[in-house]
């Protein structure tokens, strides 16, 4: 791998403006090289008469035939020595001066200008991160310093409770020594006096106090003694057995200081946060690490090139500089990295430096199976995944094929009685394609994120190492997709079939079970299947659904908004409940549109997720104290007054007042709905910006595709004209079909919105976050 690519590859997301622009240095010498005949400097005697070299033994040359790496022209290194001195000015910016200004010419001059400005850029974000670092380190320190103590003190007040037993205990005892061994008074009174044996001088003096002392009674707090040497004996035992519970218990306690916190009920949600903050926390010194030390070798690398077009010794200067900066010679945030190492292991992982190592060091995916297939230069690796999703794909596409040829050849769906069939079983399926479409969808978000280098696990909080691919995700949509196209194409042939069309009610149960079993694998709580996944989808849904008890989190409102999009998904899910739980099925009736309660909660089921993502609104502004939640919150607003209408209007068609108050308040709120995304959720249209009408920050480097998203999502976003209108299309079962195709519409919508969305997220709102979550961590604490 050429090092400008393993160089990308290494860089931290949200610091990629901050590492040395190593493709432009690199493309500058390129075009210097192959335009400007070498760097175009001046020609003095010396360089003259070193061209006599050409003219001396082949083994006495200084210059070597001419090279080639990573697509840059090199030339062999000359003689010349220090052609260049590197000074710091008063202000600390690192600037270069050329010992022989005669022989420099300008594009020199701008490639050590535009060097010396990327090397200035370095030091000073390594120099701002390297400090807050250590300051969060002092935060992290109390926080942890400040659980030890509230430790040691619910240790402390089990030590003294554990001393008033044992002193109670070790004399109530002496009541009935005859039915109370030894055994159980060493249970009773607690674990920690358990090494005492009777072979000791404690045990020793215990077993003698129990045979002497028969007389002796505890009641009500008061003792009558028979004699003086019982009564010292019992003392005396009992002092020495309260001394040898005291050193133990306080020496676990320490020993439990030691190693791992061990807390009241109250402060495990503390420490657990800590443990979160320690990880997050080490996970970004390695990263500055990292920087460091990519950065150090982007500068050796360039200047090397530079080196074989020039001809000129600039590397070894440079680099001293480098190297006694604080990029190169401070080592404090290596000694951070073993200090916080050290605290996490001996708190949070009992001691045991294996343990603690696994769970700091980020936890890199495997592929254990692939197939490499090589011709020459090209190679290519097939894994697992690609394999498996590949065949799922193809099963697919392989299923719509059959279907589509099924449906041709016997004619099913123009015979008479198939428009009841369509209006029962086509709602029941199309909620397999929704579903299926949506996660494709996100597959392919996934597949640009990456290509873009957005940091979408850390935005969304996803665990280090457990984020999953596009092809995984396509795994999941292309089985969904298998298990549907077989329930459909098994009811087909069952349904023309003589002998199995008797069997309507067993036919029309098969989209159920596959919706059950759907359901049933994603509720289950073993290990496999992308559990942690699975666990991390349902914990977000929850949060939706109890919006308002709950702090709401980038992941949490982002699935809010996918659930927007799957208003027809949920009412399908309504009419499956009406289908199944009315006996329709029995009868292939579907008798559920004539029903109030199901027209009922046709409002309810479509306003559903607009109504989570204003609670969620609502909750954010209290915490956040931001007026912009209050304005998002009032675009869901409209929104479901806008689908309240729309759908009253699809109830009752005949109604105009529905219909233009529904136009109305679509037309607004799609309006409004459409200015949030351009300008809050995007962050476009800045009048200022660089980039005219965008931002100043543009991860696709071609413009045009953000005007063209934005043309598209004003179009997709009118899709409900249809709804209002009603168009008919030409052909049977236009309805249904217009309901799929506007429902898929904005799914495809929604999944150019979430690209964009975290494009900005990530290059706007991540610091602003962290930084807000380390203030509000300090609060707490």
């Amino acid at each position: 791998m050429k090092f400008g690519k393993e160089f990308s590859s290494q860089m931290v997301s949200e610091w990629q403006q901050a590492y040395m622009d190593y493709d432009y240095l690199k493309t500058l010498l390129k075009h210097r090289d192959h335009h400007g005949g070498g760097l175009n400097r001046k020609m003095t005697l010396d360089s003259l008469f070193s061209c006599l070299q050409l003219f001396t033994p082949r083994r006495q040359r200084l210059c070597n035939s001419q090279d080639v790496e990573g697509g840059v022209h090199l030339k062999a290194k000359t003689t010349t020595t220090r052609p260049i001195q590197v000074e710091t000015t008063a202000d600390g910016q690192v600037q270069t001066k050329f010992l022989m200004e005669g022989e420099v010419g300008e594009y020199e001059r701008e490639f050590f200008g535009r060097l010396d400005k990327e090397f200035n850029k370095v030091i000073k974000f390594y120099e701002e991160k390297a400090e807050k670092v250590l300051k969060e380190e002092e935060g992290l320190q109390g926080k942890l310093e400040a659980l030890i103590t509230a430790g040691s003190k619910h240790n402390d007040i089990k030590y003294s409770r554990w001393k008033r037993v044992a002193n109670i205990a070790s004399r109530a005892k002496v009541e009935n020594p005859e039915r109370c061994e030894w055994e159980e008074r060493d249970e009773e009174i607690t674990p920690l006096s358990a090494d005492i044996s009777p072979s000791s001088p404690v045990g020793a003096k215990s077993m003698i106090v129990r045979s002497q002392a028969h007389t002796v009674v505890i009641e009500d707090g008061e003792s009558s003694r028979v004699g003086q040497s019982e009564d010292g004996a019992i003392e005396s035992a009992d002092a020495m057995d309260t001394s040898k519970m005291s050193n133990n218990t306080r020496g676990n306690i320490q020993e439990s200081n030691k190693t791992e916190l061990k807390l009241s009920r109250e402060n495990s949600k503390k420490v657990k946060k800590l443990k979160h903050a320690y990880i997050k926390f080490y996970r970004e010194i390695i990263d500055l690490q990292n920087y460091s030390f990519s950065n150090a070798k982007a500068f050796s690398k360039i200047l090397k090139k530079y080196e074989k077009i020039a001809s000129r010794d600039a590397r070894n200067p440079y680099m001293k500089v480098v190297d006694s900066s604080y990029l190169g010679s401070s080592d404090d945030v290596v000694r951070l990295t073993k200090r916080v190492e050290e605290d996490f292991i001996k708190h949070f992982a009992e001691d045991n430096r294996t343990k603690g190592m696994n769970i700091l060091r980020p936890k890199m995916t495997r592929e254990r199976h692939r197939l490499t297939f090589s011709t020459g230069k090209f190679k290519l690796i097939i894994t697992r995944r690609i394999l498996v999703s590949g065949f799922s794909a193809g099963c697919v596409f392989s299923l719509i094929v059959a279907l589509a040829a099924i449906i041709r050849t016997r004619n099913s769906l123009q015979e008479d009685g198939q428009e009841i069939y369509m209006n029962t079983m086509f709602p029941l399926y199309s909620w397999f394609g929704f579903v299926m479409l949506h996660i494709m969808v996100y597959a392919a978000n996934i597949y640009y994120w990456r290509r873009y280098r957005i940091n979408y696990s850390k935005i969304f909080g996803f665990k280090q190492g457990t984020e999953l691919g596009h092809r995984q995700v396509l795994l999941v949509a292309f089985s969904i997709g298998v298990f549907a196209l077989l329930c459909v194409l098994a009811n087909l042939d069952m349904e023309v079939d003589p002998e199995t069309k008797n069997y309507q009610a067993f036919t029309e149960l098969l989209p159920l079970f596959l919706l059950i079993g759907i359901f049933g694998v994603l509720y289950l709580p073993f290990d496999f299947f992308y559990h942690s996944k699975r666990k991390f989808y349902l914990t977000c849904m929850f949060h939706c659904i109890a919006a308002p008890f709950y702090e709401v989190s980038f992941a949490d409102s982002f699935l809010g908004d996918q659930f927007t999009s799957q208003v027809q998904a949920l009412r399908s899910f309504e009419f499956y409940i009406c289908y199944y739980g009315w006996g329709d099925f029995k009868h292939r009736k579907n008798t559920c549109t004539k029903s109030h309660a199901y027209n009922g909660f046709l409002f309810i089921v479509a306003v559903i997720p607009f109504v989570s993502r204003l609670l969620q609104c609502l909750r954010r502004l209290v915490d956040d104290k931001k007026t912009d939640h209050r304005w998002n919150g009032l675009k869901y607003f409209l929104t479901i007054v806008a689908v309240c209408f729309r759908t009253a209007n699809s109830i009752q068609p005949a109604q105009i007042a529905w219909r233009v108050l529904a136009i109305i308040f679509s037309v607004v709120a799609a309006i409004f709905g459409t200015y949030w995304d351009f300008v809050h959720d995007w962050g476009l249209l800045k009048r200022g910006s660089e980039n005219r009408w965008l931002r100043d920050n543009l991860l696709i480097p071609q413009k045009e595709v953000y005007f063209i998203a934005m043309v598209l999502n004003v179009l997709l976003r009118f899709a409900w004209i249809q709804t209002v209108l009603d168009f008919n299309l030409p052909f049977r079962h236009s309805t249904q079909t217009m309901v799929a195709v506007v429902a898929s519409l904005e799914i495809i919508r929604r999944g150019i919105w979430n690209f964009f969305r975290l494009e900005n997220e990530h290059l706007n709102n991540v610091r602003k976050e962290e930084e807000s979550r380390i203030k509000g961590e300090d609060k707490d604490a």
